[in-house]
């Protein structure tokens, strides 16, 4: 990775090339496909050329382009999911905010979409037909697309290999029991179940949270207006496998869950202390604003779409 120079505030006078010294505002300007800086430690790097050659893959670490990529551990960068942490509920970059059209997200978009007349669902009734499409097919579908297509595009031939074979080892031991058709009902059916968990669990702490372009905003600030915790309980912590704390998990991704508790009262008082919201909400508040962010974004494509 190209080095660079050292960082100094914004609005402080940048010194001369020997120096190697630069402002933020000469930094952010790095942010272009062909021309991308970043930051870590307060050390300046550029990272165009190296960029290509980056592990984790060419997009993940362009969503830092221009920006301060410190905590942003390579552990992170070799899946989907970690792109969703690094830049969580931020269109363009979150993949999990990709809805290919299906539905409209937060209070920009689906303004966006209505000013533009675009009309691929019946937006107004995504509250209602989501139930149909969101929580039965996400991962039975549209998951196994997805990863069966990002294995064969970026070529990793042997986790490819290692997929079709837990299908091979899966078939192998259930089908002398229940045949080829009882197999194929069982797999189906566990798998949607996982799909429902899966849908509610996540999007309650994440749906009627902002969703948005990017702000360029400082990391505590974007993972906590992006995310939002539920109540501690027995029965939380157990249904949710402790992703009810779900600040402390974007905060903290490679700690074990079941120690989030323990440090969600210090980042609290980090939040307080700083002016930055911490929401916490019910199980019950939190599963019925998925349905009521839904409604609110088809309700604003609804009005852009025939007003303006």
């Amino acid at each position: 990775m190209g080095g660079g120079g050292q960082l100094t505030e914004p609005g402080e006078p940048v010194s001369g090339r020997d120096g190697g010294v630069y402002t933020w505002e000469e930094v952010q300007r790095h942010c272009s496909r062909n021309d991308q800086w970043l930051v870590i430690d307060r050390k300046v790097y550029n990272i165009t050329q190296w960029a290509k050659r980056h592990p984790g893959g060419f997009r993940v670490i362009s969503h830092y382009a221009g920006e301060d990529a410190t905590g942003a551990s390579a552990n992170w960068w070799n899946h989907r999911h970690f792109q969703h942490h690094a830049k969580p509920n931020i269109f363009s970059k979150d993949p999990d905010v990709n809805m290919l059209h299906v539905f409209v997200l937060g209070a920009t978009q689906p303004v966006e979409y209505g000013i533009k007349k675009i009309k691929y669902m019946p937006y107004h009734r995504q509250h209602q037909y989501f139930f149909l499409v969101g929580p039965p097919l996400l991962i039975p579908v549209y998951f196994h697309i997805q990863i069966m297509h990002t294995m064969i595009s970026r070529r990793d031939w042997v986790d490819l290999a290692w997929s079709m074979s837990y299908y091979l080892r899966y078939f192998s031991c259930y089908v002398p029991l229940y045949g080829l058709f009882g197999s194929l009902v069982l797999i189906s059916f566990v798998r949607f179940l996982e799909s429902h968990w899966f849908v509610w669990v996540t999007q309650m702490n994440h749906l009627p949270m902002d969703i948005d372009h990017e702000k360029r905003q400082d990391w505590l600030t974007m993972q906590l207006q992006a995310t939002c915790n539920i109540e501690q309980s027995v029965f939380n912590d157990w249904f949710s496998g402790h992703l009810n704390f779900q600040i402390e998990h974007h905060l903290f991704p490679t700690m074990p869950r079941h120690n989030y508790h323990l440090v969600a009262p210090l980042v609290r008082d980090l939040c307080d202390k700083h002016g930055v919201p911490y929401q916490m909400k019910t199980m019950w508040q939190g599963l019925t604003d998925v349905v009521g962010s839904l409604k609110n974004s088809g309700d604003l494509w609804l009005d852009a779409y025939l007003h303006k």
